[in-house]
């Protein structure tokens, strides 16, 4: 009868060693997930803003005036004179 509460005692031991340990281990594993999402969540507000800087700059370089001053600055392009403008009339629907 000894000998079997013994063996229950060094179970019961052994159970609440190695639950311990799980213990620890999940406590650990948590700190490390948690590191990692705080990671993720500032890299993601860093995403969000230059998401926004380049819808800004989207907006701006999409104006007329920046596209003209890139085509004249770029491409030497210039408005035509009156005399070069030639206005050619077409058939709609025929």
């Amino acid at each position: 009868m000894r000998r079997a509460h013994l063996w229950m005692l060094m179970a019961l031991v052994t159970a609440v060693l190695v639950s311990a340990v799980a213990v620890v281990h999940a406590k650990y594993r948590s700190r490390v997930l948690f590191g990692e999402l705080q990671r993720l969540e500032a890299q993601a507000d860093e995403v969000d803003i230059e998401w926004e800087r380049l819808l800004i700059e989207h907006g701006a370089w999409g104006t007329p005036a920046h596209i003209e001053a890139s085509a004249r600055k770029k491409l030497k392009m210039r408005m035509p004179r009156a005399d070069e403008v030639i206005i050619i009339k077409g058939h709609h629907g025929s």
